[in-house]
């Protein structure tokens, strides 16, 4: 079998990544409950004994089940004890090693249970993202999501990994490809790969649509994060065109997805390059607020999000070869690019406001 060649997804992301197969996950036994019996020693009524009514013969009240005697919240000391229990088991597998990771380093268990309720707030309250077009996203199989990038810092693709994962009513994930960067970077590498990101090549995006994930991919780059205040939501160039290679290898549909309010959290007014060289960033930010108000001004503007999925373009009624047609792939790329675009000015139309 010939080795398939690797196309990177734009200028600014390397191209690598294994080949291993995802491990079959392993799934607990669950505990199944036989039929109930009669209680040992139960008082039966003698015969031409009327029974005795659960109501107190004094006051008339019924009595109360027990397990409702909460706490005023409606959860109830069942419920209470049963959200302990499940929170203590979650320690100790974690704290025994008896959870798993994908090849890629994925961990569902932590990502539901903490990373996404870490997110999530900032999602509900902070940036209080509405969602449209969820219904566009397949309920199963692999599909490929493309997004406009903005923001100075990359929260637009946590953002819109949180909407899928709480939205969806197929309760799917979204696997983002992420730059180099991302995973040179000391703790910020460990939670990505724990939240599912990976390397943005297309042998690595290849893996997890054949594996029927939703991938995310922002072909914009630095490009799209770094570019001034002045541009935003102008796209920038997609790259050349390696993610639509890759969708049409898989036959996955191409999900295109416009995301507004991120450009204004740090309007970038300026760009220290000799600084960024310094530290090896692509740019260093200069803001109204940073780095002039210290630590204060690193912390994002309450900006007004709306995140919204378009109607899929299908890709699996192209032939095998079509995926090495450079004419094909530019027309396809300029057709994400161009719908992204045209949602993108149609909520800035709708958009009443950037922080309300």
């Amino acid at each position: 079998m010939a080795d398939a060649k690797v196309i990177p997804f734009d200028d600014d992301h390397r191209s690598r990544g294994g080949a291993a197969q995802r491990p079959s996950r392993r799934r607990g036994a669950g505990s199944r409950g036989g039929g109930r019996s009669a209680a040992v020693g139960e008082v039966q009524p003698l015969p031409g004994m009327a029974s005795v009514p659960d109501d107190d013969p004094v006051t008339g009240d019924e009595e109360q089940p027990q397990e409702q005697a909460g706490d005023g919240t409606g959860e109830g000391i069942g419920g209470l004890e049963r959200r302990v229990a499940s929170g203590l088991a979650f320690l100790r597998r974690r704290l025994t090693g008896d959870y798993e990771v994908d090849d890629f380093g994925y961990d569902e268990e932590l990502t539901d249970q903490v990373l996404m309720s870490l997110l999530r707030p900032v999602y509900e309250k902070y940036f209080r993202v509405e969602v449209k077009g969820i219904e566009n996203i397949p309920a199963e199989g692999g599909a490929l999501i493309v997004a406009n990038h903005s923001g100075t810092v990359p929260v637009d693709g946590l953002m819109m990994q949180v909407a899928v994962h709480d939205h969806h009513p197929a309760d799917r994930h979204l696997r983002l490809l992420a730059a180099d960067l991302v995973f040179v970077l000391p703790v910020v590498n460990e939670l990505a790969r724990k939240l599912g990101h990976t390397l943005a090549c297309a042998e690595d995006a290849e893996r997890l649509l054949a594996q029927g994930e939703l991938v995310g991919v922002m072909p914009e780059g630095f490009k799209g994060i770094g570019k001034p205040f002045s541009e935003r939501y102008k796209l920038q160039r997609f790259g050349r065109g390696g993610f639509v290679s890759t969708a049409l290898r898989q036959g996955a549909p191409i999900v295109p997805c416009s995301i507004v309010g991120a450009e204004e959290i740090y309007p970038m007014i300026g760009n220290a390059k000799t600084l960024a060289r310094v530290l090896g960033f692509p740019y260093f930010p200069l803001t109204p607020t940073f780095p002039w108000l210290g630590p204060l001004g690193a912390v994002p503007l309450p900006t007004k999000w709306t995140i919204q999925f378009g109607e899929p373009i299908p890709t699996d009624g192209y032939p095998p070869e079509a995926a090495e047609d450079p004419m094909l792939m530019f027309n396809l790329t300029d057709q994400v690019r161009e719908q992204i675009q045209h949602t993108l000015y149609k909520l800035l139309v709708q958009r009443r406001s950037v922080f309300f």
